[in-house]
C-alpha cells in the first residue's frame, strides 16, 4: 500500500488509505484544493440558499451578498483551517482526530461524521434520480414520478452512484483531475443558465428594496455557514494530506474560502435577486422544479444536465471522504472497497426513499441537519488543539491499543469527550425537532430564546465545545505534544 496519488496520474487507483502519507510523497499545491472545493460548490442548489435570505429574511440584495461572503466564503476558511491538520499530520481528518479524543473517545465524532456523509450522499443520490427522470420525461416521454416507474428509477440511482465510484474509487489523483476539468464544463453551463434566469430579476424592487437590520444579516450568516463549510469542515485533512510541507497554512485557508467562496457567492447572489419580490424559489419543495419553471422549454435539457452534474461533483468529494472516515471505525478493507461499501449504503437508501417511503426530504434532511450540532463542537475542539499541535505521530494514530501514545485514559481524552458531550447538550438545547411545521418530535428549553428562534444555537455548541476544552487545558498538555514529538522522531 504504497502508491501516492501526488507521484501517480488519474486513472490510477490509489492504494494508501489512512496511514500517515511519506514525506517524500506529499507534492501537492493549494490551487488543486482551489479546483477540488470549487467542484464541490457548483451546484445550482445554491441559488435557493439566496433565495431564502432574500424571501424569508428580508435582506436587500447588497446585504445578502455581505452575508454570502462572511457565512460561505467564512465558513469554508474553516475547513481551510482543517486543512492545516491535514498538511502537518499527513492523514485524513477523522484519523488525526484520534490524537485529541483518544482511539476509543474518537469512535463518537466518525460515527457522526459518517452518518452526515452518507445522509447528503443520499441526498444527492436521489436529487441527481430525480433529475434524470424529469430528462427522460423530456426527451423521450417517460413518467417523471419515481414510483411510476421503479426499473427506470433503479437504472438512473445506479448510474449516478457508479459515477461517482469510478472518481472516488479510483481516489486522490483521479479525484484532482476530474474536479478541475468538470469544473470548466459545468461552470460554463452554469453561466448559460444563470444567464437565462437573469431576464426573471425585477431590477425596480432590486434597487428600491429596504435593507434589513443587522439582526437580520447576522443570522443569514449563521445560515450560509450552517449550509455550506461546516457541513465539509469533517473533510478539509482528507483533501490537503498530500500537501507539500512549504505550503503556506494562509493558503491553504484561502484556497478553501475561494474556492468554494466564489461559486457560492455568485448563486447565492443570483438566488436573491430571483427571489426580490417573488418567494416561489424560497418555499419551493423541490428547487430544481422550481428554477427548471423559471426557464424555457428549450433550456430544460442544459439546466439538468447543469444540475445533474452539480450534485455529481459535490458527490465525488464527499464519497472519498466517506470512504476513509469508514477506515477510521476500524474497518479492515482496502480503502477502495470501504468507498464501495459507501455506495452500496446510498444505492440501499436512495431506492428505498424514492420507491418506497411516503416522503423524503422533509424529515431525512431534518435528521441529518441535526448531526450539524455534534460535528460544529468537533469542529470547535479541533481547531483548539491545532493551535498547540505542531506534531503528530503517525505510528501512534495507526495504533489503536493501549501501547499509544493516544490512548490517555482507557482509549479516552476526557477533556476532549466531556467538551463534546456538553457542548452538543447545549446545541440541542437551542434546537427545535420537526418533520413538518405540524409535526414537532422535540423542542429544546431554550429554542424560544433569541439564538434559537434564529437557528444559531451552532455558534454556542462551537464556542462551548472549544472554551471547555481549552478551559480544561486539553490543548495545553506540553507532556503529550513532547511526546507527540519524539515519536515522531
Amino acid at each position: 500500500m504504497t502508491s501516492s496519488s501526488s507521484t501517480q496520474s488519474a486513472g490510477q487507483l490509489e492504494t494508501r488509505g489512512i496511514e500517515p502519507v511519506p514525506e517524500s510523497e506529499c507534492n501537492g499545491h493549494p490551487l488543486q484544493l482551489f479546483w477540488v472545493w470549487f467542484a464541490a460548490n457548483i451546484s445550482i442548489l445554491g441559488l435557493p440558499l439566496g433565495a431564502t435570505l432574500v424571501a424569508f429574511r428580508g435582506l436587500s440584495i447588497w446585504q445578502a451578498i455581505i452575508v454570502a461572503i462572511l457565512g460561505a466564503a467564512g465558513s469554508f476558511a474553516v475547513v481551510g483551517v482543517i486543512s492545516i491538520a491535514g498538511r502537518r499530520g499527513r492523514a485524513p481528518s477523522l484519523t488525526l482526530s484520534r490524537a485529541i479524543f483518544g482511539v476509543r473517545g474518537n469512535i463518537g465524532p466518525t460515527i457522526v461524521s459518517l452518518m452526515s456523509r452518507l445522509g447528503w450522499e443520499t441526498v444527492n443520490t436521489t436529487t441527481a434520480a430525480f433529475v434524470l427522470l424529469s430528462l427522460s420525461a423530456i426527451l423521450f416521454g417517460t413518467p417523471v414520478e419515481a414510483k411510476n416507474t421503479p426499473a427506470l428509477t433503479l437504472v438512473f440511482i445506479a448510474i449516478f452512484v457508479l459515477m461517482t465510484l469510478c472518481v472516488s474509487g479510483l481516489g486522490h489523483a483521479t479525484l484532482l483531475v476530474i474536479q478541475k476539468w468538470a469544473t470548466y464544463i459545468f461552470g460554463a453551463l452554469n453561466v448559460v443558465v444563470g444567464g437565462f434566469l437573469i431576464a426573471h430579476i425585477d431590477w425596480n424592487a432590486v434597487f428600491s428594496a429596504a435593507p434589513a437590520p443587522l439582526s437580520a444579516m447576522i443570522i443569514g450568516v449563521g445560515i450560509m455557514a450552517a449550509g455550506t463549510g461546516i457541513g465539509w469542515a469533517n473533510a478539509g485533512a482528507d483533501m490537503s494530506r498530500y500537501q507539500h510541507r512549504s505550503v503556506k497554512a494562509t493558503r491553504l485557508v484561502a484556497s478553501a474560502a475561494f474556492g468554494a467562496g466564489i461559486p457560492l457567492v455568485l448563486l447565492i447572489t443570483l438566488g436573491g435577486l430571483l427571489s426580490v419580490g417573488n418567494d416561489h424559489l424560497a418555499s419551493a419543495t423541490d428547487p430544481i422544479i422550481a428554477i427548471r419553471e423559471l426557464l424555457p422549454n428549450w433550456m430544460a435539457v442544459p439546466y439538468l444536465i447543469t444540475a445533474f452534474g452539480g450534485l455529481l461533483l459535490s458527490n465525488n468529494l464527499s464519497v472519498y471522504s466517506a470512504g476513509l472516515t469508514t477506515l477510521t471505525l476500524g474497518l479492515k478493507v482496502k480503502r477502495v472497497h470501504a468507498v464501495i461499501v459507501d455506495i452500496v449504503a446510498i444505492f440501499i437508501g436512495s431506492i428505498y426513499f424514492m420507491l418506497i417511503a411516503e416522503s423524503f426530504y422533509g424529515p431525512f434532511i431534518t435528521f441529518i441537519s441535526l448531526l450539524a450540532v455534534p460535528i460544529t463542537a468537533w469542529v470547535g475542539i479541533f481547531i483548539v488543539d491545532l493551535i498547540h499541535r505542531q506534531v503528530y505521530s503517525g505510528k501512534d494514530l495507526m495504533d489503536v491499543s493501549p501501547s499509544s501514545a493516544y490512548w490517555y485514559s482507557g482509549g479516552v481524552e476526557w477533556r476532549a469527550l466531556g467538551a463534546w458531550a456538553l457542548a452538543i447538550v447545549l446545541g440541542f438545547s437551542f434546537t427545535t425537532v420537526a418533520t413538518t411545521a405540524d409535526n414537532v418530535l422535540f423542542t429544546g428549553f431554550l429554542s424560544d430564546s433569541w439564538l434559537g428562534h434564529n437557528g444559531l444555537g451552532w455558534i454556542v455548541t462551537f464556542l462551548v465545545a472549544g472554551g471547555v476544552y481549552g478551559i480544561l487545558g486539553g490543548a495545553r498538555d506540553r507532556r503529550a505534544f513532547s511526546e507527540e514529538a519524539q515519536h515522531a522522531r
